[in-house]
């Protein structure tokens, strides 16, 4: 079953009417050929309810669907939490955005790191942060998540360390950090009720000097194992780990 996302405005639950606009419209009506009679799952990216709606009749720019029920479980993470990434080269970063939604993220924050390969200029950053939040959008609706995480705009580390202070829970993976006695203690105390800040490195890593900027900032460093993991592979390990911890 396909999944598309619509404002809470265009959810009309009393009197059973869901409203679809956008570019899916065209994408339902022409791309996938869906027929009036269909069911699709639509979600307003804000209550984490999905509602299951049947196809009603198309407009020239706007889908009318007819409300059949509204499925209560929610298929969020208890706990929100955040990916900082060190920005790494060519096009990984949209596969990272892509796992990292389909395990649950909830918002995506681009890092410009000292040892980040990738510079992006006031231009480039605009027409990447569109494509990376395409990417996110699609994700969502291929994992049936009830939001679209939102890709931050690049911040340089200084500015991250400073966003992720309200958070309760602060982590950046690093190759000299102890063993994983920590940090199986740390994902142990969690209680799925936090807010998570997960820092992970481009591929030449943090510089002592960062790493000494989140330590000062109460961020901990944490293990994971003996091997060095590629940029793409330590994020979704991580978040693999707090999906596996927290998912009920």
């Amino acid at each position: 079953m396909y999944q598309f996302f619509t404002t809470p405005d265009q959810i009309r639950k009393e009197e059973g009417i869901v409203t679809i606009t956008g570019p899916d419209v065209n994408h339902m009506k022409n791309v996938l050929r869906m027929q009036p009679g269909e069911e699709v799952a639509v979600s307003n990216g804000s209550d984490g309810l999905e509602y299951r709606c049947r196809i009603a009749s198309y407009e020239e720019d706007s889908v009318n669907l007819d409300l059949l029920f509204v499925r209560e479980e929610n298929v969020e993470l208890p706990a929100k939490v955040y990916l900082f990434q060190g920005l790494p080269k060519a096009d990984k970063m949209e596969l990272i955005i892509q796992k990292a939604v389909e395990l649950g993220v909830y918002e995506i924050i681009p890092v410009a790191t000292d040892r980040a390969v990738v510079k992006l200029d006031q231009k480039k950053e605009k027409s990447k942060l569109e494509r990376w939040n395409a990417i996110s959008e699609a994700a969502a609706k291929q994992s049936r998540r009830a939001i679209i995480p939102n890709v931050h705009g690049v911040m340089n580390f200084r500015q991250a360390i400073q966003y992720a202070e309200t958070m309760q829970v602060r982590m950046i993976p690093y190759e000299l950090a102890e063993g994983m006695e920590q940090t199986r203690a740390m994902f142990d105390h969690l209680d799925g009720k936090e807010s998570i800040a997960v820092f992970i490195g481009p591929e030449g890593g943090f510089t002592r000097e960062e790493i000494a900027a989140a330590k000062a900032c109460g961020i901990e460093p944490i293990s994971l194992g003996k091997r060095i993991l590629r940029t793409e592979t330590a994020g979704m390990t991580v978040l693999s780990i707090l999906m596996y911890r927290l998912e009920k």
